[in-house]
């Protein structure tokens, strides 16, 4: 596998094909089996947070390289990895002590056992965050991982291995480089207890349908076109350069950005100029540069997929408010971008725009933007923008999606679970919901006769 610096277009590295997998399976196996004590994961926990800060400006710089997120964004990413880490190590007392059950006459308890070994078959958008994300909950109470990274963050799947190693110990979570055609294989294999993928739905529903027709658990976080609702009495402007921040961030790489901004007409113009006048202020240019604020797409044929549905988009009736011309220079670059549809049914609006790439339909009533909200295959986030809370309140019970932010963008957090709905999948990673998932919550009930024959 080759990675490729997304700025330049040059080659960084060559990774050979993973040529013992089933060592790497026994290992993990192994790592399951150590069973260390709690106390003893949660030192660890804590130990990975230092690691991490104090690796940032090597683990920054590598994954703006591979994928060409500016440095501060990663610097971002890397604190917010250290920041899990944390959490978890306050509440692993919490998550993994028995939790007793009334089951009179008998008594009985709940515990929160490791499942095995978990494949991560994860994306490239946030290479630190999205393993740590996914899998650290499961780490934290005893499971290991086989982690298959996408190609072109293949550098950064092993700096996580190698801190893993040093932190936890060999096997907890390792590496492989593989092409499409073995992880099926690998996904069979029964010493894979479970299985979490990130990604397009497409691919999720494959992964999904292979670790189905051999009864495993998976976890699928598929992506979203989530809706950014501005209703006639939001805070426009804050709501505006919220919007900037939610679409562009990661250079809009992201599936919980901002990506329909369906917008109450009364209020379409102050918003659509504040908007403008915030793109404007955007700085593209070199990732490694202070101040940048959008670098480089992470690979060419992402960008010219964009390019293609902003075409589209654009032969449909909407018209181009920002940007949208064409980036000649060597890599993956694409401008930040804004056009106004003339509907719903629009190739942006009904495609998951994963760039810099926003969408803006004006809307008639608070019902209209709700039903527009809801009319998208997805359901991941929704950041919604009223000043009446009781209104807002009411308005995420109808709202489709695992998550409603009101004033404010949608993000993940590690205090809270993560995760969607219709095709964004099913599951949730994050919280202490995360840790459930791939768990073996097992019951023990104690007979009352017990202590009689004892």
């Amino acid at each position: 596998m080759t990675t490729r610096n997304p700025a330049t277009g040059e080659e960084i590295r060559r990774y050979p094909i993973t040529a013992d997998v089933d060592g790497v399976l026994d290992g993990a196996v192994a790592a399951v089996r150590r069973r260390t004590r709690v106390a003893d994961r949660r030192d660890r926990l804590r130990l990975m947070a230092v690691r991490l800060r104090t690796g940032s400006p090597e683990f920054a710089l590598l994954i703006t390289t591979e994928m060409g997120k500016p440095l501060a964004q990663a610097h971002a990413e890397i604190e917010k990895c250290a920041q899990a880490c944390e959490f978890y190590a306050d509440r692993l007392d919490e998550l993994t002590r028995p939790r007793p059950v009334d089951l009179s006459p008998d008594s009985g308890s709940l515990r929160l056992l490791p499942l095995g070994v978990v494949l991560a078959i994860m994306p490239w958008n946030y290479p630190f965050w999205q393993v740590f994300r996914a899998m650290l909950p499961g780490v934290a109470i005893g499971n290991s991982v086989v982690l298959k990274h996408a190609d072109n963050v293949t550098g950064s799947a092993f700096a996580v291995q190698s801190l893993f190693d040093d932190v936890f110990g060999p096997g907890v979570l390792s590496a492989v480089v593989l092409p499409p055609d073995r992880v099926g294989p690998l996904i069979d294999d029964p010493r894979i207890a479970a299985v979490a993928f990130t990604g397009s739905n497409r691919v999720g529903a494959l992964v999904g349908a292979r670790a189905g027709a051999v009864a495993k658990k998976t976890v699928l976080e598929l992506g979203g076109s989530d809706p950014f609702v501005v209703l006639a009495d939001a805070d426009v402007a804050a709501a505006a350069r919220a919007a900037v921040r939610s679409r562009y961030l990661n250079t809009g790489q992201s599936c919980i950005a901002a990506k329909r901004l369906i917008v109450d007409d009364s209020v379409r113009d102050e918003f659509v100029d504040t908007l403008l006048g915030e793109l404007g202020n955007l700085v593209v240019g070199d990732p490694l540069a202070p101040g940048t604020d959008l670098g480089p797409m992470a690979r060419v044929d992402l960008r010219d997929e964009l390019r293609r549905q902003l075409d589209a988009t654009l032969a449909e009736g909407s018209r181009l408010l920002y940007g949208g011309e064409p980036d000649d220079r060597p890599g993956a670059w694409f401008p930040p971008s804004l056009v106004e549809v003339p509907g719903a049914d629009s190739t942006a609006f009904q495609q998951e725009t994963f760039g810099p790439l926003g969408a803006l339909l004006p809307v008639g009533s608070t019902a209209e933007a709700i039903e527009t909200a809801n009319d998208s295959l997805y359901g991941l986030g929704c950041s919604l923008w009223t000043q009446d809370v009781d209104e807002a309140l009411t308005l995420a019970q109808e709202i489709e999606a695992g998550s409603v932010s009101v004033n404010r963008i949608s993000e993940s957090d590690p205090r809270v679970p993560v995760g969607g709905v219709k095709a964004s999948g099913h599951g949730r990673e994050l919280g202490l919901h995360g840790a459930l998932e791939f768990a073996n919550l097992q019951t023990v009930r104690l007979s009352s006769t017990t202590s009689e024959l004892s």
